[in-house]
């Protein structure tokens, strides 16, 4: 009997949402407000919720009239924050690897992306001597830290050098921290609103989708200069509304008891993670750590590259799911940079990651990889937090 799929090539959480914020929403159905058109900005009791929960995990203040918006989504708020930004002949920095709404929503506006390469060497953070020779280039700068698809983290010296960059060289600074949950060391990753003066440049974007497996219920928010947020705004009163209200307030309800509700999330992941890496290692692959998101970022072995023509990282997916039958998702597909790679989203249980591994180690052993794997990948490993060096 043919093995069955496992499917680990899309992002997309596999957990239920926790039972108490499901439990708020349908207490919100009832509501016979929630079933007319929301307001634009989010109601304003979700806006407070989550000025509460940016105070309490960032001590960031926010004033959640002019500084909080409601989305559908933090990939709608991306879009329209682009297009409401950027227009024909502006130049937006886009991070490669990439989530690809970046260089296509500029596209899309009429401006032009300048790539900022993520590579290994950096630990996958852009190289900000060569960022500020463009600089003067600049309308907007897009990060996403927690990083999709290489799972590095920004610590918050890296968010000051970027904050005054921009004051000093006139640009904006969105940052995607959709991830900022879902980490497995023992400090938290930061937000960029930390910084002192951050509000003068940046916004970040944050979805409940991973930190409480809502992704379907298409809720996030945005947070930061009011002057960004209120010209994301006038694209967004032209387009779509505001949030289902209901959701709203589930949502709200999350942010309130997020310090009970994400633990039991994250620990699941963190269980993933460790299961997943450690059967690639006994597999002769000994692949990075992770140290936030639920992806593993995984360098291709140098002899199946040199057996390849066009994309390598497409050809060994392609193997992958033919041989292994364990889909992923070719590193190629999130930039030019991510060529050579290929991401695991940890969407599984545990005993199918670990039968995954399995599988995989078996192709690598039959196909004579697997040696080569080790010897390319120990020193980056070594390099990287062992499974278990969490909190």
């Amino acid at each position: 009997m043919r093995a069955g799929l496992i499917d680990l090539s899309e992002g997309s959480p596999d957990l239920p949402p926790p039972k108490p914020v499901v439990r708020a929403l349908v207490q919100a159905l009832k509501e016979p407000e929630n079933h007319r058109y929301p307001g634009y900005a989010g109601k304003l009791s979700a806006r407070r919720a989550v000025a509460q929960w940016y105070r309490r995990r960032f001590k960031v203040e926010l004033d959640p009239e002019k500084e909080v918006t409601m989305l559908i989504g933090s990939k709608e708020g991306a879009a329209h924050l682009i297009w409401a930004v950027c227009g024909e002949g502006d130049t937006v920095a886009v991070c490669d690897p990439n989530y690809p709404v970046y260089p296509n929503q500029t596209r899309l506006a009429g401006a032009v992306p300048l790539t900022v390469p993520l590579e290994e060497k950096n630990r996958f953070l852009p190289d900000l001597d060569r960022l500020e020779r463009s600089a003067s280039r600049l309308k907007l700068l897009c990060l996403n830290f927690p990083n999709n698809p290489t799972a590095a983290v920004a610590t918050l010296d890296f968010y000051r050098q970027i904050v005054t960059l921009a004051l000093k060289f006139g640009f904006y600074v969105v940052n995607d921290n959709v991830y900022s949950e879902l980490y497995f060391g023992r400090v938290p990753p930061p937000s960029v609103l930390e910084v002192p003066a951050a509000a003068d440049c940046c916004l970040e974007l944050h979805s409940l989708s991973k930190t409480f497996s809502l992704a379907g219920w298409r809720i996030g928010f945005v947070v930061g200069n009011r002057r960004l947020i209120q010209a994301l705004l006038k694209i967004k009163q032209n387009i779509d509304s505001g949030p289902f209200g209901a959701i709203q307030d589930a949502a709200a309800f999350a942010l309130r008891h997020a310090a009970s509700l994400t633990g039991p999330i994250r620990r699941e992941y963190q269980r993933r993670r460790d299961a997943f890496c450690a059967g690639l290692a006994a597999a002769g692959w000994p692949v990075s750590i992770p140290e936030a998101t639920f992806y593993v970022w995984a360098r291709l072995p140098e002899l199946f590259a040199g057996r390849q023509r066009g994309s390598r990282s497409y050809a060994f997916t392609l193997e992958l799911l033919k041989r292994c039958r364990v889909m992923a998702a070719p590193g190629s597909g999130f930039g030019r940079s991510g060529e050579g790679f290929v991401r695991f989203a940890l969407v599984a249980p545990v005993p199918k990651l670990r039968e995954a591994a399995l599988r995989i180690g078996r192709w690598l052993r039959s196909a004579g990889l697997a040696e080569e794997i080790a010897n390319c990948q120990l020193s980056i490993a070594k390099r990287r937090p062992e499974i278990g060096d969490s909190a």
